[in-house]
């Protein structure tokens, strides 16, 4: 892969604001060695408390060319920081960091995607060099964690062939931080969250000339939510999507908590609990011997069916008729039947996880249940949160992204790149006190404003974060006509949360995405 740095330096800050306008049109140069970057390029402090809010500074611009289908992708990369002021625009509040990858010389009217994964807390690192941007990180075929170290590679699944792409972490991830501390909080809440990233998005537009282009948003886990409620945010405020992307989806929480008299997870959950067995060859030999596909329908069919009935019957069960159901639930987990008839057949998503294999001394993972760990009571007993799946992807992620933006982008900072938590803290969950956050309300209300917005939703079958089920059921209970649901795409892939780690679903996710983006844009 050529590389030719085109470095901020002091005293061009009148010719980086110029050059904003030619950004989209200026090609590539032609290969020599990197220049070294200046050390003040991308020195941003973490607060306010010395001196006050940060000058603005320009941000790193770079060239780049890879090769994807047989030609060359010839793109430029600008990384650095966008100011989020107050509603007067008299202070900056905080500094959200973005990397931008735009085709050099592209079509007419070429699209504009934004992207952001979830948590709260994530950065955006995990669609960035996962399945989205133009290099990613080279896993095992299965996604399993290859051996340290780790090692970047061109992805010829870049979705940088279809559309541009800023990648942005909000406030309290990455190196996105509030000017001062006492303003943390005004970032970390649903609307809070919504509104900061709205803002960043309207400043982009503005300051890269991108307000004609055709534009979609992708977020994955939590950034579904923020997805969703952007996309009524954005049209309120006279900004039309023309498709949204939601990665492993959770737009209500009602579907995901396990709460008192809430029994709504536990129908929604059992399909995956179901695919997860299955991968583990846990299920009765009958349903063992058939095709995935096969089981899932036989299992959604009685999750929705006779497990809701007998659910909403509660304690007015007869022995009988809970000693059949205590049967039924473990033949379709897996899982033995003093366990489902200990926990009162609602199986929660931790204890499944741990029960499942504990013969083997093995508990499976979250994120994605076909990676296996150590079974560690001790630490789930001390509060301590252990995911097997976790511990296959955070490292190399980790460790490619710091080299990756300080030698490939010329950014550099000693601030702490904040992967996965860290940075953020009492998050506002908002609507909450009303019962549930719910961000599908905002979503089907962008379909009612905006007829032309599509919607692809992509799922993995071995997700235990955001199930499948779950998100059918959502937007099957979204109050959309029957016009608006021919708009809504849904893929499944035998993977987990982060489908593209597998080597094979991350080409068919580019695959189908592609198509969704040439439908969107017909």
């Amino acid at each position: 892969m050529r590389v030719i740095r085109v470095v901020a330096v002091l005293g061009v800050t009148l010719l980086w604001i110029a050059g904003l306008a030619a950004q989209q049109n200026e090609s590539a140069e032609t290969s020599k060695p990197a220049e070294k970057t200046t050390e003040k390029s991308g020195k941003t402090p973490p607060d306010g408390e010395k001196g006050g809010a940060p000058k603005e500074e320009p941000p790193v611009v770079t060239h780049h060319e890879i090769h994807v289908g047989g030609r060359a992708l010839r793109y430029t990369a600008t990384t650095g920081y966008m100011p989020i002021r107050n509603e007067e625009g008299t202070e900056v509040e905080a500094n959200i960091f973005f990397m931008a990858y735009t085709l050099d010389n592209p079509a007419p009217r070429w699209p504009l995607m934004f992207s952001f994964n979830g948590g709260p807390g994530s950065a955006s690192i995990w669609l960035h060099l996962g399945a989205i941007g133009p290099r990613r990180v080279k896993m095992l075929s299965d996604g399993g964690m290859p051996q340290p170290p780790f090692e970047l590679v061109d992805n010829e699944n870049t979705w940088l062939d279809q559309t541009d792409l800023v990648f942005i972490d909000p406030v309290g991830t990455g190196y996105s931080r509030a000017v001062k501390k006492d303003l943390a909080k005004k970032f970390f809440s649903v609307k809070g969250d919504i509104s900061s990233v709205g803002e960043f998005i309207r400043l982009y537009l503005s300051r890269y000339q991108r307000w004609n282009s055709p534009l979609f948003l992708v977020g994955e886990s939590y950034g579904t939510t923020r997805a969703a409620g952007l996309s009524g945010y954005l049209i309120d405020r006279g900004i039309a999507l023309n498709g949204v992307v939601l990665v492993s989806s959770v737009l209500n929480f009602q579907t995901l908590e396990f709460t008192r008299g809430n029994d709504l997870p536990y129908i929604l959950f059992l399909p995956t609990y179901t695919a997860t067995a299955w991968y583990h060859k846990k299920l009765p030999s009958d349903l063992q011997q058939q095709d995935l596909a096969t089981v899932l329908n036989d299992v959604q069919q009685f999750a929705a069916g006779p497990y809701a009935s007998a659910l909403q019957k509660g304690d007015s069960l007869t022995p009988q008729e809970r000693q059949s159901l205590v049967e039924q639930v473990a033949r379709y987990t897996g899982l033995d039947p003093t366990v489902v008839s200990f926990n009162d057949v609602r199986i929660k998503q931790p204890v499944f996880c741990r029960e499942l294999l504990k013969s083997q001394r093995l508990m499976v993972g979250r994120l994605d249940s076909r990676f296996t760990g150590d079974e560690l009571s001790q630490v789930q007993r001390e509060g301590q949160f252990w995911d097997p799946s976790m511990a296959v992807i955070r490292p190399p992620f980790t460790a490619t992204f710091n080299n990756y933006v300080r030698t490939d982008l010329g950014f550099k900072s000693d601030l702490e790149y904040y992967v996965l938590g860290g940075g953020v803290s009492d998050w506002d969950w908002g609507s909450a006190g009303e019962g549930f956050p719910d961000t599908s309300e905002a979503l089907r209300l962008a379909f009612v404003k905006n007829p032309y917005m599509k919607l692809f939703v992509a799922n993995g079958y071995y997700d235990l974060a955001t199930p499948f089920f779950a998100t059918r059921y959502t937007l099957e209970h979204m109050n959309l006509t029957p016009q608006q649901h021919q708009k809504v795409t849904l893929g499944y892939y035998d993977a987990g949360h982060m489908m593209y780690i597998k080597s094979d679903s991350l080409g068919r996710l580019h695959q189908d995405v592609s198509g969704f983006l040439a439908n969107a844009l017909k």
